[in-house]
Parts: structure tokens; sequence; C-alpha cells
């Protein structure tokens, strides 16, 4: 058996590949707010001599992770990127599983419905179904918003107890995108406490003022919230007439893949669904 040392990283420095390493960060500078960069500008953010990054960059480039702009001077994600990360939604049981009961959702209430997952501090969509309707969402499979500040982001963080909360935002002051971001941790976790009591969430406006989201919670055989099921309404207050139903259907498509996970409830398991009016 070879000999294995318990670090930080969890791997020993034997095992990693420095180069690869390097890639990899490489790959992880670009994002929806750096879809464009140069090499100067990744030897900065990289800490790395521009020699080192230049090779980094070439061989990318050759394998089509990345590819160079229009000026020739910047760098961009290349379609190999976009291939892996079709190739990894494919692979996942929860996509190929939920996409026919998002479809079904979205037949009856006829509204977009989405399944998202947690990486870290953001949610990730990673299915979508949407009704022939004008009403367009710049969210596609593949965008990433804040956990906070977001509907589905509440549903992802429920599971998390005060402390771990408090790791994962270590800031005094959580960042802010509209008036009903919570301020602090604490105010975070006391609204995720209420959350998981009602069983759902309901956002009238929360990370939009013109868009309203009804989600709630798919849990796994090891009764782990792993993604967050739910539709998104244009507008900034859903019919009062309508309320009941679309949380219903939303719940039921929630448990309805949670029980194709193997998800087998507890007798403490938040499972009943609270009536919006008695909130």
């Amino acid at each position: 058996m070879a000999e294995t040392t318990t670090e930080d990283s969890g791997v020993t420095d034997k095992y990693t590949v420095p180069a690869l390493e390097r890639g990899l960060r490489l790959l992880g500078e670009f994002s929806h707010d750096s879809r464009a960069l140069s090499a100067p500008e990744l030897a900065r953010r990289l800490d790395l001599p521009r020699s080192t990054v230049f090779r980094l960059l070439n061989t990318l480039e050759g394998m089509g992770f990345i590819e160079r702009t229009a000026s020739g001077n910047d760098y961009r994600l290349g379609m190999a990127v976009l291939r892996l990360g079709f190739e990894y939604l494919s692979s996942l049981e929860l996509t190929e599983l939920g996409q026919p009961v998002l479809a079904r959702l979205c037949d009856e209430i006829r509204y977009s419905c989405n399944l998202v997952v947690r990486d870290g501090r953001s949610i990730v969509y990673v299915a979508k179904v949407a009704p022939p309707t004008p009403f367009a969402s710049s969210v596609r499979v593949g965008t990433r918003l804040p956990a906070h500040a977001t509907v589905l982001g509440r549903v992802l963080l429920q599971d998390l107890t005060l402390p771990e909360l408090r790791a994962l935002y270590p800031e005094d002051h959580l960042e802010a995108f509209s008036g009903n971001t919570p301020k602090t941790v604490l105010q975070l976790f006391n609204l995720l406490d209420a959350d998981r009591r009602r069983g759902y969430v309901l956002g009238e406006g929360f990370y939009e003022a013109s868009i309203s989201t009804v989600a709630a919670p798919v849990r796994d055989a090891s009764c782990r919230v792993v993604a967050a099921l739910g539709t998104t309404i244009p507008s900034a207050h859903i019919d009062a007439g309508q309320i009941d139903a679309i949380v219903r259907r939303v719940c039921d498509a929630a448990g309805e893949l949670s029980r194709l996970l193997n998800y087998q409830p507890r007798s403490d398991s938040p499972t009943k669904v609270v009536a919006l009016r008695s909130r």
C-alpha cells in the first residue's frame, strides 16, 4: 500500500502535479466578470512568472480549453471547457432524473422551472425547462448567482449550522444585492431556520425586483439537501389565487425527485408544507 500523510489539503505534495494545478487555477480565473484576461493579468493574479503563464496558455490553447479574443491580446474560455461542462451535467443522476420532473412541472404551471446546486458561496443552474412565452430569462444552464442573496440559494443553505455558515461567510457584513439581502450571517441563519420549518421558500422580488421565485429542497438518501427545485415567475407579486397551487406543485415535484434519489424521510425531517397564508 502506498504511503500517505494527512495534511490540510488531504493529500501529500508528492502526489500533486504542479503544472496541472497551475493550469486548472488559470482556468478558474475566468468568470462572468472576467470573461477575457491577458497574460500579464493572469500572471499577476496567479503570482507566476510571465514565461510560465505563456507556456500554460499555449498548452491550453492547443487543447481548445482557451482561445484568443478578436484583439489577439486577451484570452477567453474555449469550447473544450463547454464540452466538459455538458459531459459533467449529462453524467449527473440528479439532472437525468430531474429533467422530466421539471418538464412536467413546467407543463402544469406554465412558468420556467429550474434545478440548482450549490458550489461554495454560489448556486449553479444545472437544468432548466421554459414554456414558449415572450418572457426571456437571462438565466441559463451554467449561470452562477450568490447563494445568500437568492431564494434558490436559501434552499441550498438550509442544512448548514450557524458555525458552518460563519465559516462560509466569515465577513461581518454580507454583500447586498437588493434591499432583501440579509445583512449578517445571523440574519441569514434566522431566515434559513424559518425556511426550513416552512418546507419551501417564496421570494417576491427577493433578488430581482421584477421576478418572484418559489423553491423547495431536493434531498437524497443521506437526507441532505442536494439541490433546489423552483419556478421563476416574471412578476414582482404572485396572484393570490395562484400561490397555494404553485407552492404545492413545486413541493410535490421536489418530493418526487427526492424519492427518485432514494430519499426516505425521517420522523424529524421537515416534510410538512405550511400553508402560505399562515406564515
